[in-house]
């Protein structure tokens, strides 16, 4: 596929899933909308990678972190107080970052969607 086609296939750790969601939320915009959905996606979007670092910062040293970068507050003020549920909240965390950040990024990406279809 084309990079200019499909500029979604660029992004770091992109899945399958992601892509498939990404482009069912662009297929009725127009070609103004879509580069504003993009750029507005682009520049809320984590990675998984960035989730696991993430992660394992908030296993080790902020207990929550990965919660609040999320825009998960009362979650991560849970884990901050009860050291990241005694670790085990944490560690589920970490074992489950790729979904932590899939979660995020369906989040994000409805939000540009609604912002881009106001655009124009």
């Amino acid at each position: 596929m084309d990079m200019y086609q499909n500029p979604y296939m660029g992004l770091s750790g992109v899945t399958p899933e992601e892509l498939g969601f990404l482009q069912q939320a662009t297929a009725e915009l127009s070609e103004n909308q879509r580069k504003y959905f993009y750029m507005s996606y682009t520049s809320k979007r984590k990675s998984p990678q960035d989730m696991l670092i993430f992660c394992i910062v908030g296993l080790c040293v902020v207990p929550g972190l990965q919660r609040f970068i999320v825009g998960q507050i009362g979650m991560g003020l849970l884990y901050l107080f009860t050291v990241g549920l005694c670790f085990i909240g944490s560690i589920v965390d970490l074992v489950n970052h790729k979904d932590l950040a899939m979660e995020y990024n369906k989040k994000m990406a409805f939000e540009s969607h609604q912002i881009a279809k106001m655009s124009n």
